[in-house]
């Protein structure tokens, strides 16, 4: 399968105008294929989150390329980086971010309101669909404050799927959730991998969890020092 993805000698310097730069990332080069699930481990401090902002153009490589959709985005424009972003890529974090006074399905139909966009009949027949996957239809029109934490982590999944993104990126997605719920949004990531063919790529810091991904790429002092792929 053709690379979605693709990290060339990518470098991350930390005040590189004061007298005490840190450096995060060395040299890393890094590509993943369409439809793959992944997982990205390392102690905190490894630099995986700045691996993740990276991939999700959140924040630029001081050197090195960043190829999405075989778009080199290095170059682009802030403006050029959000439509990519907008269009591409959905992240799903550690901490939710539903704005609790709206219900479950104003929360999933945010990132529309967010860009303007019109929110057709189409587009509101998405989300229900997709509340429906990850089994909330029945809490629709629940309040985000009134819901479980593993309710509003998975209202953030369908959430980061409204737009239809090809990739998906994950930040500690179940940091926050007891071993029942982890278990349970893990297999909901898995299913709409394989039912969408989207890309997954996720931090975790649970090396039982990463281990249900097809391929395990784990980062020691800002370096990639294993890379695992299952046959």
């Amino acid at each position: 399968m053709p690379n979605i993805i693709s990290l060339k000698n990518i470098n991350k310097v930390y005040g590189q105008n004061t007298a005490n730069p840190t450096q995060v990332l060395f040299d890393l080069s890094l590509s993943f294929e369409e439809s793959t699930f992944n997982s990205i481990i390392g102690q905190s401090g490894s630099g995986k989150s700045t691996l993740l902002n990276i991939l999700g153009t959140l924040d630029k490589a001081t050197s090195g390329d960043v190829i999405i959709n075989n778009k080199n985005t290095q170059q682009m424009s802030k403006n050029e980086l959000s439509s990519l972003r907008n269009e591409s890529i959905g992240f799903i974090f550690q901490f939710h971010y539903l704005l609790p006074e709206f219900t479950a399905l104003e929360n999933v139909l945010m990132p529309y309101r967010i860009s303007k966009k019109q929110i057709t009949k189409e587009v509101q027949d998405r989300a229900e669909e997709l509340l429906e996957i990850v089994g909330l239809t029945k809490v629709k029109n629940n309040l985000a404050i009134n819901m479980s934490g593993g309710q509003q982590q998975r209202v953030a999944i369908a959430r980061a799927l409204i737009n239809n993104p090809k990739i998906i990126l994950a930040d500690e997605p179940t940091g926050n959730l007891d071993s029942d719920s982890t278990e349970q949004v893990y297999e909901l990531l898995r299913e709409i991998n394989k039912r969408y063919q989207t890309t997954f790529i996720i931090i975790t810091h649970d090396r039982h969890i990463a281990e249900k991904a097809d391929r395990i790429v784990e980062i020691k002092d800002g370096r990639i020092h294993l890379d695992i792929s299952k046959a």
